[in-house]
């Protein structure tokens, strides 16, 4: 928790006029650290299809 608690002692200390940029830096921060998730999803998903496309797995969630 102290590097968040640093960072709003910092943030209270700057300018309002910076803050439509720091709040776009955050964003972006957010957005980055999903796209990586994403990404890795996909990456995954070329290795795990041999296992998903097997008839026992067809039968496993047929009923759903």
């Amino acid at each position: 928790m102290e590097a968040e608690e640093q960072i709003i002692r910092e943030l209270r200390q700057v300018p309002r006029q910076h803050y439509r940029e720091i709040l776009d830096f955050i964003r972006a921060k957010k957005k980055n650290t999903c796209g990586m998730v994403a990404e890795t999803a996909l990456a995954s998903e070329s290795s795990l299809r041999k296992d998903w496309l097997r008839p026992e797995e067809d039968e496993a969630w047929a009923d759903l």
